[in-house]
């Protein structure tokens, strides 16, 4: 029995940490979450991840994916075209605080991200056979494989809790925000606002079951504060969240979202549309 009952309403993947999304109707379910969902990450000449954190323009890199190739485009800047099944040479590179393999995706790539973002940088891809674990502390002890993602392999939000932002938005005369700030790969429809908040296993409906777990609230950064279309950076979000959305479960940081890891199902593919049932989390 489910506590809760809901449809799959919006699908994105992330194929470049904190470059723009992709939204899709349909995405395979793999160890370390969406097929391709950070599969590639910018770093510094020192081999440490950037976002945009500290380079916002970041959110103007537009990802197309495209059979076997990923094509980026960004103003002022000639398409480059990745090979997904393509790499040079191996690299250690680090996210937060984890140093892990990775490929260097060349001199042409390279050069790309230098010359729209104004710094030096490369582009690297995550070795498949890296094992970066999720926080056992968070998921209990159970081993939570990721690519380039934070830290959990997938992110969880609803319309109804960007619905409550967006109403206190426009209370303040603000304009409403739209859910690519917040960068879930899951959005559901058809719930109150943070009912995702209490969720404990989550099962969708797909050609075979696939199970999720709920495991930590997702603490935000400044970037929903970046305006995708623009790359303008504002604090009003992040204000109107501290409002109402301090968490004492994550030491009192502002979150939105839910982290999920994967239980069951892997190699199965999510749709749009998709029923979802979730039974309510009680500590």
């Amino acid at each position: 029995m489910s506590d809760v009952t809901t449809r799959i309403a919006r699908l994105f993947v992330y194929p470049i940490k904190s470059c723009a999304g992709v939204e899709v109707n349909e995405a395979v379910l793999t160890e370390t979450g969406l097929d391709l969902d950070r599969a590639w990450m910018v770093v510094d000449s020192e081999g440490e991840f950037v976002s945009q954190r500290e380079l916002p323009r970041m959110a103007l890199v537009k990802v197309q994916m495209k059979f076997s190739e990923v094509i980026l485009r960004a103003p002022g800047m000639l398409a480059l075209h990745l090979q997904i099944d393509t790499v040079e040479a191996p690299a250690r590179v680090r996210i937060w605080n984890d140093e892990v393999s990775a490929f260097d995706m060349g001199d042409t790539a390279a050069q790309w991200f230098t010359d729209f973002l104004g710094q030096k940088l490369r582009l690297v891809r995550f070795d498949p056979d890296e094992r970066r674990l999720s926080s056992l502390k968070w998921t209990g002890g159970a081993p939570a494989l990721n690519q380039f993602s934070d830290g959990f392999p997938i992110l969880v939000a609803s319309e109804g809790s960007l619905a409550e932002l967006n109403r206190r938005l426009q209370a303040s005369g603000r304009d409403a925000v739209g859910m690519e700030r917040f960068r879930p790969n899951i959005v559901l429809e058809g719930l109150e606002a943070h009912d995702e908040d209490r969720f404990d296993l989550i099962t969708i409906a797909a050609d075979g079951e696939v199970v999720l777990k709920a495991v930590k609230p997702c603490a935000r950064c400044p970037i929903p504060n970046v305006d995708p279309a623009t790359a303008v950076s504002a604090p009003f979000v992040s204000d109107a969240l501290q409002a109402y959305r301090s968490n004492p479960v994550v030491d009192g940081a502002v979150t939105f979202g839910m982290n999920l890891i994967i239980v069951n199902g892997i190699d199965q593919t999510l749709r749009v549309g998709q029923a979802v049932s979730a039974g309510w989390r009680f500590a």
